[in-house]
């Protein structure tokens, strides 16, 4: 059975980073390791929630997985808080990586134009340095600016601008690229019209190839999509999927997670019922 370790918080009610990304590997036929980083009570779009900091107890454990020579597949790294989780972060690339595990990178700390509550330009580029490390990286748009130290675009821009900005983003020492809520407002010559709807595009600097996959827009956003998507891009990886298989799969499933969630009317704001949509996911394997 394949294996992947997956290194972020626990949010005891609110579906995001390990309530997500355990749930969803472990349907994909994957033996998912964890480390938390972090015990909230809430996620962060609740005012009062509790907060415990984990970072003293991961280096402890990762000492106990060398001693006991364990190895992944994969290595999968979503919401990290401080500083010094990023270097612990790059301390166990280089312990439990190499060229037979693929390691995932998503940079969770910024949408919308704003980095989240408590982060910095500072802490942006040391996440760019995070991403260095990685196989692949999984930034937004509000990510990617903030990590190259540009200013935002929410819209305007057109394919070029995109491809430049993966291209960049690649040169910071990532092997590919997939860069999410792309928007056109004009048709693209390479990518057709798809006005409307919503997507990525995506780079992989070892052919100097670019990808995209546009999707149906949907009108309401959550909180733990970007969770959902690369908890499904990393288990579709290791299954063997290819790049753009398993981007656009991580996308529709979003997709069909969002679509459930509103097929309740009494749905909450603060979570996305994938679990409805796993049979979906399983299916498409």
């Amino acid at each position: 059975m394949k294996k992947i370790v997956t290194i972020q918080d626990v949010s005891c009610v609110g579906k995001c980073s390990l309530t997500v990304a355990l749930p969803i590997i472990s349907a994909m036929g994957i033996e998912t390791a964890i480390i938390p980083t972090a015990v909230l009570s809430t996620h962060t779009m609740f005012n009062g929630f509790t907060f415990r900091d984990l970072t003293s107890d991961i280096t402890s454990i990762c000492e106990h997985w060398k001693k006991e020579k364990f190895q992944f597949d994969a290595i999968y790294t979503g919401y990290l808080g401080s500083f010094e989780q990023l270097d612990l972060m790059k301390a166990l690339i280089k312990d439990f990586g190499g060229k037979n595990t693929l390691t995932i990178v998503d940079p969770c700390m910024a949408d919308n134009g704003k980095l989240y509550p408590g982060f910095t330009q500072e802490f942006a580029f040391a996440m760019k340095d995070l991403c260095s490390k990685a196989d692949v990286i999984l930034p937004n748009m509000t990510e990617a600016s903030f990590m190259l130290g540009i200013p935002y675009k929410a819209n305007g821009y057109d394919l070029q601008y995109i491809k430049d900005l993966l291209k960049q983003l690649a040169n910071t020492g990532s092997k590919k690229v997939v860069l999410k809520g792309i928007e056109f407002s004009e048709v693209q010559s390479e990518v057709g019209d798809v006005r409307g709807r919503i997507g990525i595009v995506a780079y992989d600097k070892e052919s100097d190839t670019f990808s995209w996959y546009f999707h149906e827009k949907m009108n309401q956003c959550f909180h733990g999509t970007g969770d959902i998507f690369a908890s499904v891009f990393t288990g579709a990886m290791v299954r063997g999927k290819n790049f753009k298989e398993s981007y656009s799969l991580a996308a529709n499933f979003v997709v069909e997670s969002i679509k459930a969630t509103l097929s309740h009317d009494d749905h909450n704001i603060y979570g996305v019922d994938f679990e409805t949509a796993i049979p979906y996911l399983i299916s498409n394997m």
